[in-house]
């Protein structure tokens, strides 16, 4: 960038900006910046003569914007609703998916205490019997803790499991569940590793909810086509 775009103090023109965006968005216009600051989306400071100073963090923002409606397609009120809701919790902007009811939502993830419980109650507690659950056990689907006991969310996975087995569906071909699972959680671990903190625990429930969503979305896809609709 020449320097006849940035201010001494590292602030940017317009025109700066909109050679900094134009390269993603070619379609991206200086009235469409100013229409962005006019909906409240970017606060671009003022020079005592009226011209927009801009910060790499407006710049951060506008990319923000400019992808969600073309990637997302969010409203402008949902886009600043979750940029206004990142400032004040001072955590990553993570797109959320369109609110959609029956889709999960990051709140669903939240880390809420797990009961403990032995072996015999597990298996009263999901209603199995020893041998399903040495199944689920050998194929992964539930695992005990280092004190030899299980908990609440395992006992979750065996009633389901034991729900399954009503229509023919073994512990065994649920093989596919536990890898697929597996390569979501990898995925988010990798992007969330150079977070720290309270950033890292939000992004993690933020991106749990996509990924569970978009699964979602793709078996009720999958479903229709099977159903010929």
């Amino acid at each position: 960038m020449t320097a006849a775009g940035r201010s001494a103090g590292g602030r940017l023109s317009i025109g700066a900006v909109l050679g900094l965006l134009r390269e993603e968005f070619p379609d991206v216009t200086v009235s469409k910046i100013r229409f962005l600051e006019a909906e409240g989306l970017v606060r671009p400071a003022r020079t005592a003569s009226g011209y927009r100073q801009f910060t790499p963090s407006d710049v951060d923002r506008l990319r923000f914007v400019l992808a969600a409606q073309r990637d997302h397609y969010l409203p402008l009120k949902v886009i600043k609703d979750q940029l206004d809701a990142a400032d004040r919790a001072g955590r990553p902007r993570v797109l959320r998916a369109v609110p959609a009811d029956g889709l999960p939502a990051a709140e669903d993830f939240a880390d809420r205490p797990l009961r403990r419980m032995t072996r015999e109650e597990l298996l009263e507690t999901a209603g199995v019997d020893a041998a399903t659950l040495g199944e689920l056990e050998q194929y992964g689907l539930v695992k005990p803790g280092p004190a030899g006991l299980y908990d609440n969310e395992s006992a979750q996975v065996a009633s389901v499991a034991r729900a399954l087995a009503g229509y023919g569906i073994e512990p065994r071909h649920l093989r596919g569940f536990r890898a697929a699972a597996d390569r979501e959680v990898g995925l988010v671990e990798q992007i969330v590793a150079p977070l720290r903190g309270d950033k890292a625990d939000e992004a993690v429930r933020e991106l749990a909810a996509l990924s569970v969503g978009l699964h979602t979305l793709l078996v009720k896809a999958g479903l229709r086509r099977i159903a010929g609709k």
